[in-house]
This record gives structure tokens, sequence and C-alpha cells, in this order.
């Protein structure tokens, strides 16, 4: 069952010199597709500033397109009124990248916790305790901490505390937006294994978005791969990484650290040379062409259009026969 369907996707932002000169347009996301179904995890990578937060503050409706759609199950989330939305609130959570800074510093974690039960009305005040403790208990959190407040609690337990507050209402879709990075790394790996927990016993769905291919790998079911606003790969994790297509997938999956049994070899590891350019100021032809080792001649003239490549979607020109291009 398809849940969230994005077509067309743009979100484009008038920027501007100082004294108030306008400079140009960020092309912050420029046009693009993908869907998640039931059950399953779907992951936007790339370098910073590629697009992807913007795209789940799309996702979420926090912020309005310049042009495009955002279906949850086929309703154009744009178009919802006020009760429609508050609907649409419940049913698809956020998980922020900081876990500090988007706890409320003034309020204890039951206030916390409780708050969107409350707003949703969906559990009486007398048993709202008890079911605030039941929450504090999937997430491997003590009940004895619900007075505190968040700057009594390390990194891991906060980001434990924003699971719980998603989980709260009972969610089809989560969108993790970068939250395992404000983490140390010991941390990471409870916080991903609890997140997988929780997948397997409550079937939620996840738009994951992060740029630690390892967690991409083990944690999702597709990957999108982005780059300056435009998703230039679209595959099945195990396809993705077994066999990239694009040459930028292909870079990144090389930069990842690799550690080898015994300690044996170095492992040659490919850079990525160049900065990402500026998404005011996006090159001619494919966006990726200046930092490429495998451009030619259509390259710098021709956006290459998202197709399907080998049974995944591709952006790239070097897949196309001579007569495409």
């Amino acid at each position: 069952m398809e849940l969230l369907r994005v077509e067309s996707l743009t979100k484009y932002f008038g920027a501007k010199k100082i004294f108030g000169a306008r400079q140009g347009t960020l092309k912050a996301v420029d046009g693009i597709d993908f869907s998640i179904h039931k059950d399953k995890v779907m992951a936007l990578v790339g370098e910073s500033g590629c697009g992807k937060s913007t795209v789940a503050r799309l996702a979420l409706n926090l912020i309005k397109p310049t042009s495009g759609t955002v279906l949850f199950r086929g309703r154009n989330i744009f178009g919802f009124n006020r009760t429609e939305m508050k609907a649409f609130r419940k049913s698809v959570q956020i998980i922020f990248q900081d876990p500090f800074a988007s706890l409320n510093p003034r309020r204890t974690i039951y206030a916390t916790i409780s708050e969107p039960l409350v707003i949703h009305n969906l559990v009486p005040r007398s048993s709202m305790r008890d079911v605030v403790v039941d929450i504090f208990g999937r997430v491997g959190l003590a009940a004895d901490i619900m007075n505190r407040y968040p700057h009594e609690f390390s990194g891991g337990q906060r980001q434990r505390i924003c699971i719980a507050r998603a989980l709260a209402v009972s969610p089809e879709l989560i969108v993790a937006d970068e939250p395992l990075s404000a983490l140390d790394v010991s941390i990471q790996a409870q916080i991903l294994n609890l997140l997988q927990e929780l997948k397997e016993q409550t079937k939620i769905s996840f738009l994951f978005i992060s740029h630690d291919l390892r967690v991409v790998k083990y944690f999702s079911d597709a990957v999108g791969v982005m780059y300056l606003g435009r998703i230039v790969e679209y595959a099945k994790t195990d396809e993705l990484f077994e066999t990239p297509l694009h040459p930028y997938t292909e870079i990144l999956l090389a930069c990842v650290p690799e550690i080898r049994a015994g300690g044996e070899g170095t492992p040659q590891r490919t850079a990525l040379k160049g900065e990402v350019p500026s998404p005011i100021n996006i090159p001619a032809g494919c966006p990726f062409h200046p930092r490429c080792p495998k451009r030619f001649e259509p390259c710098d003239k021709i956006i290459p259009l998202l197709q399907e490549q080998k049974g995944r979607l591709v952006s790239c020109h070097l897949l196309k026969q001579p007569e495409q291009l």
C-alpha cells in the first residue's frame, strides 16, 4: 500500500545580496519524484546542502512548495483544510536532527509526551500517566524521569524522548531528518537498533534522511541519491550498494570507510573532487559534470532525465544509447 507519493516537487528560495539587492533563485529542490509504501523505509542520501531537509519539511507541509504535489493516501496535503491537516499531523510525525533543540526546555518530559495525546484527544486524563509510562518503556526509558527537564539528559536519552513523542500518536509514517548525526557513534548504534525494533513491531514506514551510507544500508529498503536538489539515482538498497550506476553514487560509496578482516591491506578510497556548486548558479547540463570523472561531450550541454535504466531510475548520459544523445 502506497502511503506517500511525491510528484514533481520543487522549492525555490529568493536569494538576496547585502543591502537587499536580489541575487538570484536558490533551487533547493528541483523537481523530484518518489514514493513510500507501508512498512518500508525510503532513504534520501547526499552531501550537505543537496536539499534533503527541505524535502522533509515539504513532505510534512511545514513549508509550501514552489510547485508539485505531495500525496498522502492519494490526497494532496497542500490542499488540506484545518481538520484534515490535524489528522495528517497525527499520521505523519518527524524526528529532528538535534534532539535538544527540538525539546522545549521549560516543559517536563511528561508534559512533552502527553501533549500530542491531549491535542488529538487519544487518552482520558485519568489514564494519561499509565499510557506515558508505557510509551517510555517502548523506547527504553524508565518511568521515574517524567518530572525531569531536557537539560538533565544525555544526547541519546533526549533522542529517545523525541522518538517517544513521535510514537505517542501511533503514526503511519515517520520522517527522520538526520536523527543520528548529533550523537556519539556508540549512541548512534543504540538509537538505530531501537528504530529497527520499533519498525518491526509497529510496521511504521520511514522517510529516512542521512549522509551516513552505512546506516542507510542497514536500515532502508530503497534509496534516492540527491545532488543539487535532484534525485540522480533511485533504486532498491541492495541493488544500489552492489552495483551503483551513477558516477556520483559510485564515488559516495567508494568514500565509505572500510574495515578489513585482520587489518590486512589498505582499502583504496576515491576522493570526491571539487566543491558542490552553488544552488543559485547550477551548472548547465548535468549538475554533476564539473566534478564527474566520466563526463563526456553532452554532459555540459544536456540535462539527463531520470529514466529507467537496468531496472532502476538513473539520471546519467553514460547509460543512454547513442541515438538518445
